[in-house]
């Protein structure tokens, strides 16, 4: 089987790794041409919606699906008009715009944040005034690791907020004050086979993921964040994995966002589970039976962001699993990423400070040590 995938960065990069002890063959479309997944397979460099580019693909493969959830929503379309592409472009639909996804969770029975719609500046006047501060302005469409977000503490920052983000299609939202991030990841096959991966806890700097870790101590959330995703599942005839972001409040938990796709918080799985979000995706979408989700112990897992530092102290280290994406360094920029694994939590908290020390100066911007103090 040759599988397209419409995005070729690291998500795709990973997907490939999984796939081919699987005999599987993989084919991306990506604008750039150092994309990264392109050494593990064919790459045709072109935009998505280039018609060309997309026939070619459609040519070259037996199946399509996706690394990121802003490929343009009428290639994966167009493309499943001939052969099968999954997770459904629905799923894309509904991910892609905000006040879309929040309306869909609200009609799910699924709790969010209380949200407006905004498309002037007299909407956001009075959507925040009615809504309380704080309160969070986001565009609508293109917004991922905090991009495009401007929190409003009281009145007086209206007027900034609108002059950073007006001018286009905008979402408010209520401030939600929470206890932690959660975010549970699934996997459904085109049999109807679901399966579920432990409840993972994560930080975030900047609007961007820093670590993960998993499982997450989470009692009676467990089942309720699945309730949730079932639903998620069940009303767009999902298939592949999907991801939903939580944040944990007093009384339960407030759906964030999702991603119709393998995500940055399930990278934990490729060394920490007995099957990794990646191999249950392709094991999806391909009909096969999927794997155990069960953890293999407790694990944490770091980004690196901007550049990848020396690995020589990390590789020393016995529990460390080392990712380097190859790609190139720039301010922001997920380059990479380090599991760290033991039997249990103590024994991972204990490892953590461990690896702490074997790095040191290389973890002063990674969040590692805030992350282990803060568990």
């Amino acid at each position: 089987m040759k599988v397209g995938v419409l995005g070729g960065g690291q998500l795709g990069r990973m997907m490939a790794l999984a796939g081919v002890p699987l005999g599987q063959e993989f084919v991306f479309l990506d604008p750039a041409e150092d994309a990264c997944a392109g050494v593990v397979g064919d790459l045709i460099c072109a935009p998505y919606d280039d018609e060309a580019a997309l026939a070619q693909l459609a040519d070259a493969v037996d199946i399509v699906t996706y690394d990121f959830e802003n490929v343009p929503v009428a290639s994966a379309r167009s493309l499943s008009d001939s052969l099968p592409v999954f997770p459904r472009y629905q799923a894309l639909e509904v991910s892609q715009d905000r006040l879309r996804e929040k309306t869909f969770f609200s009609d799910a029975g699924i709790p969010c944040a209380l949200f407006a719609s905004v498309d002037s500046y007299d909407d956001l006047v009075s959507a925040a005034d009615e809504m309380g501060y704080p309160c969070v302005l986001k565009t609508r469409r293109m917004g991922y690791d905090g991009k495009g977000q401007r929190i409003i503490q009281d009145r007086q920052q209206v007027d900034q907020a609108w002059s950073d983000l007006g001018g286009q299609a905008l979402i408010l939202e209520a401030f939600v004050r929470f206890k932690r991030e959660l975010s549970i990841i699934a996997a459904r096959s085109t049999r109807g086979e679901t399966v579920f991966y432990p409840l993972t806890e994560n930080r975030h700097k900047d609007g961007i993921l820093i670590t993960s870790f998993a499982p997450a101590n989470a009692g009676l959330l467990v089942e309720r964040a699945r309730a949730y995703a079932i639903k998620v599942l069940d009303n767009l005839d999902y298939c592949g994995v999907l991801t939903i972001e939580f944040f944990d409040v007093d009384d339960g938990l407030v759906a964030n966002e999702m991603a119709p796709r393998v995500h940055n918080s399930g990278h934990w799985t490729i060394d920490g589970a007995v099957t990794s979000q990646f191999e249950n995706h392709l094991r999806a979408i391909m009909g096969w039976p999927l794997g155990s989700t069960d953890p293999v112990g407790a694990s944490a897992m770091l980004n690196w962001i901007g550049a990848m530092p020396d690995p020589s102290n990390a590789l020393s280290y016995p529990n460390a699993h080392w990712h380097d994406y190859g790609k190139k360094p720039r301010a922001g920029r997920k380059v990479g990423h380090v599991t760290i694994n033991a039997e249990n939590i103590l024994a991972l908290q204990a490892e953590l400070g461990k690896f702490a020390l074997a790095l040191g100066e290389q973890l002063k911007e990674s969040g590692v040590e805030a992350f282990t103090r803060g568990h």
